[in-house]
């Protein structure tokens, strides 16, 4: 029998190997950009109903252990995004097939053509996120200083530009912003700097410590190893109320 598949627009509840990360370790920081308009599709995206990280139970236990080692160096992890529904992916998909929203291309994607995103490989129909145990993650310097919001109305400054100039979000300087589409974002891209290459080697180290397998074409992704349901695409909403009473 071949794995199983769940996709269901009508699914509510997750199974039981799922845990709010919050439970599991409330030190992580947690800015998950999908329940906002801050991101490359410039609206909260479907499925996103609180912005909380979802992640299966192992995952979510090797990130405490991960965090716990960065806490004694004097830094913390901040999740961007962690389980995302089939739903939001279709949501992704739609998007990126609209040649005429372009709203967010001068600070997302400013170097590569919209008509390039699914050939390029930053968008695609399926995502391991939907499995529950791929996390989008950064660090913060501690103590750390509360960032202020993006400014409402004008576009924001290229995710390849010096982290002076980009939108504040109170990370180290990783060489570009979260969700850049742009071959800079690249792990082990030589272009960065020593300052940029120490940060991302720093999150890298800490993950695999704990399992995690980083994703070379994205700095910030990361998936753990062995994946409870390697098979399986969730598509419950991103909501503690998706969880069920244990």
């Amino acid at each position: 029998m071949g794995p199983r598949t769940e996709i269901g627009h009508r699914a509510e509840a997750a199974p039981d190997g799922f845990t709010a990360l919050r439970a599991v370790d409330p030190t992580v920081r947690q800015d998950i950009r999908y329940a906002g308009s801050h991101s490359f599709v410039g609206a909260p995206v479907d499925g996103y109903r609180r912005p909380v990280c979802l992640l299966t139970r192992p995952a979510a236990q090797a990130l405490r252990g991960a965090q716990r080692r960065l806490l004694r160096a004097g830094y913390s992890l901040k999740v961007y995004d962690c389980y995302r529904p089939q739903r939001a992916v279709d949501h992704f998909v739609r998007w990126a097939r609209d040649p005429a929203d372009q709203r967010t291309k001068g600070e997302f994607y400013p170097r590569v053509a919209k008509s390039r995103l699914f050939a390029d490989g930053y968008i695609a129909e399926r995502s391991g996120h939907s499995r529950g145990s791929t996390v989008d993650v950064t660090l913060v310097r501690l103590p750390a200083a509360r960032p202020g919001p993006p400014v409402p109305g004008k576009p924001g400054a290229p995710c390849h530009a010096p982290v002076g100039e980009r939108a504040p979000d109170g990370s180290v300087d990783m060489g570009t912003a979260f969700d850049c589409f742009d071959p800079l974002s690249r792990t082990a891209d030589p272009r960065i700097g020593p300052v940029q290459r120490a940060n991302r080697r720093l999150l890298v180290e800490a993950l695999e410590a704990q399992g995690f397998v980083n994703l070379p074409q994205e700095w910030w992704h990361f998936t753990f190893a062995p994946e409870p349901y390697p098979g399986t695409v969730f598509d419950f909403p991103v909501s503690e109320r998706s969880l069920r009473r244990r």
